[in-house]
Parts: structure tokens; sequence; C-alpha cells
């Protein structure tokens, strides 16, 4: 059973700092269970001690595999497969260097898609420079994924989109990412074997435009459900946190998600999150945002005010939600203290 811990004016002391992916630093404040208790708490118990944020993750992605079957950081790189990646500074990502056609049709994936031996890589090494700190949930994120995003890297995402309906293609599509969620499987028993500490396991896969998804509910329910459980139930094996991203308009999809066994997503903003986290959310974690997208502009009161509303309308008993990236892009000190200050008071009633 969770323990009731009192709230008091001690836990907004700020004790330290830490890195932020994005640049800069977060703060460290004076907590009653560390931000990883907390994340347990949510997605174990649904229960935890206030509204966690995604800027609560540590991301540690080894860059042994963002070289190898990733994008690799801030530089160019070529992938296991032979894909040019270019570095764009400007949108802070890579994409495919123009006029690459890796596979002119899918049916010629098994003579040109060679699986590589990940054994083989020097994850010696990887071991020692990666030192996850247990106060911080830590995450490991699949860049490009295995599916839908690793397709478009191979063929465009035309050629890639058509693949998915033309029948003739089927078998080819469902034989491509048997083979590249087993290489997954074994990139998850890698990473937990090395890692004991790690907790999250995000994976890549966008699957829509700011209008709808790229493909229907019966695509994604033949070629895609199946590898995801396959891969979500290995990570789940090792007691590990399953999450997805997934950007576009894809609220139509999200059964598909839950089908395929994550534990969290989080919903760019042309999604009606409303809609989502109260016909889904005791299915699935939700990443989720206030409403107000000009909280800057604000009075503090009003921010503190807005903040509030987030808290009830998304933290309802067994119905916890995290605050996802749109949240982050929109918050404002004010903001955030209120939502840890309110969701703290509001699940010790809980």
């Amino acid at each position: 059973m969770r323990r009731k811990i009192p709230f008091t004016e001690a836990e907004r002391q700020i004790v330290g700092s830490r890195p932020w992916r994005r640049g800069g630093t977060m703060p460290i404040y004076n907590t009653p269970v560390t931000a990883r208790e907390n994340m347990d708490a949510l997605f174990y118990d649904r229960k935890p001690y206030w509204m966690p944020s995604v800027t609560d993750i540590v991301e540690q992605t080894p860059p042994l595999y963002a070289s190898k079957l990733g994008r690799s950081r801030a530089e160019d790189n070529t992938d296991v497969f032979g894909i040019k990646w270019t570095y764009v500074d400007q949108v802070g990502g890579s994409i495919e260097e123009p006029g690459q056609h890796f596979l002119e049709t899918i049916d010629e994936w098994k003579d040109k898609v060679h699986i590589p031996d990940i054994d083989s890589w020097d994850w010696e090494s990887e071991a020692k420079n990666i030192i996850i700190d247990p106060r911080f949930p830590a995450q490991f994120t699949f860049i490009n994924g295995f599916w839908f995003e690793r397709l478009i890297s191979f063929m465009d995402f035309m050629d890639a989109a058509m693949a998915l309906i033309d029948e003739d293609y089927t078998d080819d599509i469902k034989e491509l990412f048997g083979a590249m969620t087993d290489l997954a499987c074994k990139l998850v028993d890698k990473y937990c074997t090395l890692w004991p500490m790690l907790d999250v396991i995000e994976t890549h896969d966008d699957w829509g435009s700011q209008k709808a998804p790229f493909f229907s509910q019966a695509v994604a329910d033949e070629l895609f459900v199946p590898y995801m459980k396959q891969l979500t139930d290995r990570i789940h094996s090792w007691g590990r946190i399953a999450t997805l991203h997934s950007c576009g308009h894809n609220a139509d999809r999200i059964q598909a998600y839950i089908d395929g066994g994550f534990d969290y997503w989080g919903p760019q903003e042309m999604n009606d999150i409303g809609y989502l986290y109260d016909q889904y959310g005791d299915q699935i974690i939700i990443g989720v945002f206030p409403e107000e997208d000009n909280l800057a502009q604000l009075s503090e009161e009003e921010q503190r005010a807005a903040a509030r509303r987030m808290v009830d309308r998304f933290c309802k008993p067994d119905k916890p939600a995290m605050m996802g990236v749109n949240a982050t892009k929109r918050a404002t000190p004010a903001f955030l203290d209120e939502v840890y200050r309110y969701s703290r008071q509001l699940y010790l009633d809980m």
C-alpha cells in the first residue's frame, strides 16, 4: 500500500539540478519520494504522489544504437542498412539523404536488408559510459522504430504507404516487420541485461499527418498490432515500461496502441486530448496538456488557475495522466509549481 505523506513547503526547496536533453538544466526539488518512485507509482499503482511530467524522465539512449540503427544525434551518419542521414540543425533532427531508393519494391528486402548481429557491437564500452541515476526514471528510445518509420527509410514515404495496402506485398511486409521486431526484442534483452536500472523503453513510429492517420484501422490491426505486442510483451517480461512516440492526428488509431500493449502515448496538439482521456485513460496513460496555449501572457494567478483546471480534468481516481511534451512547451514556472502543489494534495485524498 502506498504511504500517505502529508505535503510541506519544504518539498518546493530546490536542492540541485540536472542536465536537460534539450539544453540547460532542470531543478531538483526536495520531494518526499524520488521522481523515479513517483513514476513507478503512476504506471504500476495508477496512483502517483503528484502529476508526473515527461521532463522527469532522463533520456539516455546509447550512442551505439543511435549511430547503428537510428539517427546519430547532432551529426550526419550512415546506419547499418546503408541509409544516409543528414542532420538539420534548424529542426534538431535528421532526414534521409534525398534520392535514396534502398528498396524499389518491398519484396527485395530479403536480398538487401541484412539484419545486424548486435552481439558483435561494443556494448561493454556503452555499459561503462552510461550510468543511470536511480533518482530519475531512465529511458532508452528506439528512434526510427522497426515498422512504418523503418519502412519509409527503406522505400520513401509514398512507396512505403502504397506497399501497406498492396495485397501482393502483405506477406513481405509481415516478414520484414517480423524480422525487425525480432531484432528489437534482442535489443531489449541486451538493454535490460546491461542496465538493470533502466525504466522506460520508448519506440518511435509516426502514423499520421496533421489531419488524419496514414492508414486504416484494418491495416493497423493486421500489419502492426501483432508486432507491437510482441515487442511490448518482451519489454514487460523484463518489468519495464513500454511507451510510444507516434506523431500525427492518430486519435482514431489509439485502440491499436492499446492492443499493441503500450503503457503510454503522448498525443500531439491536433488530437482531442479530453476525448482520448475520457474514452481510453483507464487503458493507457495519456500525455496531457493544458487547454491554454498562451500561459506566458497570463497573470500568475491565471496560470495557477489553469494548472488547477488541468489537474482536476486529468487526475481522476485510478485514471491518472502525465504531462506530455506539449504541456512542457506551454508551461511557466508558476504553472508547474501549481501543478505539483495541487496534484500532490489531490492525490493525498485518493
